[in-house]
């Protein structure tokens, strides 16, 4: 089968389309032979080749060589296998070029529909693999169009979507517009790769001072962690091993100037800039500011941070709606309280009096109590003898003696259960984000991860390949 122009078309797709020229080769002969075996058969044996010398598609049917032939579709006689091949024998296959196989306008059409969709099957491969392997770069777009409230992003050689929940609040673009985003993922679908982006990933803010901050570009001074609240505020936590270097004034550049374009590129979002600290205590104290911190106890097992603060320092610790303690226990990972220092006092001094209303409870030993998490004579009473003797130096007899008169003054009502004010005293608290907050998790994909994805794409893509051929 001479087709002259089949050679152009091959070396054509190659240079405008980026496909190789044996996936192309591959998908003709596939085309024609499943129109090969709808024509003749499902039952025979065939096989298609492309000759590169005379631009022909080939077509072969093999038969079986027997004596007597009882099918012919997958048998030929010795005799006419003779005149084709003197050296064959009986019970060998022999192929036997078909020199005009007629195919109909119909089969001609099967045929292209199937080298068409392997193309687009083999685009879909390049585009994946192109932009599997951007995941997490910042990328520069064109907009082209919304669709469901979402934005596509001409990327070039694709289009990519930024979803409504991924755009800044407030944003709005324009067909023609240009803009930066963070590509945070690429998945094969059924409709081929979709390439998402994202202007709300902490990553988005992270890329920015990379562009923006040529030390943090070579190395010596990296980002540690990332917190957002898009569009509104956010932190960022940097570091440098080198001490000649102020890794915050680098961040911030003369004037303002390279903070400030990150600024305008983020839509007037305010950015904090704060020093990391391997001391989690340390590092929150910077997170927090401008805040003055009074105090701060840690309560490593369960990662939680408990700030106290002036009352006149409250709302900055706060921040607007609690803005500041939210970003800075997502740039953390810890949970984050803040106590008013007053309120603190107060509920130090209502559990005082509580428990020396207990007969030999001094306020000193109310102190020592109120250290160790006894707030009231409740708190007393169901405390561990051992436990008990351990705080305050007593032997085991003489703080069973105290806890036995903790409930015997409860069950006689002689004494009040609990504080006779109760303070509240955590003002605020925040917990960190999942999707927010250290961005060494974030960026430590590993590449076998990565692999595996590929992977399984590629393998759906074949799988699909394969039941459209056995259509």
């Amino acid at each position: 089968m001479n087709f002259s122009e089949l050679g152009k078309v091959i070396e054509q797709l190659g240079k405008d389309r980026g496909i190789k020229k044996d996936v192309v080769i591959g998908a003709i002969e596939q085309a024609f032979l499943v129109t090969a075996r709808k024509k003749y058969g499902i039952q025979g044996e065939f096989e298609a080749r492309y000759n590169t010398d005379d631009g022909e598609v080939e077509i072969y049917q093999y038969k079986n060589v027997v004596d007597s032939v009882k099918d012919s579709i997958v048998e030929i006689g010795f005799d006419d296998a003779k005149e084709l091949d003197e050296d064959c024998e009986i019970g060998d296959q022999l192929g036997i070029k078909i020199e005009d196989p007629r195919f109909s306008r119909v089969d001609i059409q099967t045929a292209k529909q199937i080298i068409f969709q392997k193309v687009r099957d083999a685009e879909r491969e390049i585009l994946f693999s192109e932009f599997k392997h951007r995941e997490g770069d910042l990328v520069t777009g064109i907009v082209r169009r919304y669709e469901r409230g979402n934005v596509i992003v001409d990327l070039g050689k694709a289009d990519a979507i930024l979803a409504r929940k991924e755009i800044i609040y407030g944003e709005t673009f324009k067909p023609g517009d240009r803009i930066q985003a963070y590509l945070s993922e690429v998945v094969m679908t059924n409709r081929g790769p979709e390439i998402r982006l994202s202007r709300t990933s902490p990553m988005f803010l992270v890329k920015l001072f990379e562009v923006e901050v040529p030390e943090i570009q070579d190395g010596t001074i990296e980002i540690k962690a990332a917190a957002r609240e898009p569009g509104h505020r956010a932190k960022i936590a940097v570091w440098t091993e080198d001490r000649d270097i102020d890794p915050v004034g680098a961040c911030v550049g003369m004037k303002g100037s390279r903070v400030q374009n990150i600024v305008n590129e983020l839509q007037g979002e305010k950015i904090d800039i704060v020093k990391w600290h391997d001391e989690v205590e340390v590092f929150v104290k910077n997170a927090l500011a401008p805040a003055d911190i009074t105090s701060i106890n840690g309560n490593t097992e369960e990662k939680v941070l408990d700030v106290i603060v002036e009352e006149d320092q409250l709302s900055l610790a706060i921040g607007r709606r609690g803005q500041n303690v939210r970003l800075a226990a997502m740039l953390t990972g810890w949970k984050v309280n803040i106590i008013s220092k007053s309120k603190l006092q107060e509920k130090v001094k209502f559990s005082v009096e509580n428990l020396t209303q207990l007969e030999g409870v001094t306020e000193a030993t109310a102190q020592v109590l109120i250290q160790s998490g006894i707030m009231s004579v409740v708190d007393l009473s169901a405390t561990e003898a051992d436990d008990l003797a351990r705080f305050l130096d007593l032997s085991s007899e003489e703080a069973q003696k105290m806890i036995d008169t903790a409930a015997a003054g409860i069950e006689s009502e002689e004494i009040a259960n609990e504080p006779s004010e109760e303070a509240e005293i955590i003002s605020a608290s925040a917990v960190p984000s999942a999707r927010m907050g250290m961005i060494a998790k974030e960026s430590e994909s590993t590449e076998e991860g990565d692999d595996d994805k590929f992977s399984e794409a590629e393998k759906r893509l074949r799988e699909e390949l394969a039941a459209f051929k056995l259509k």
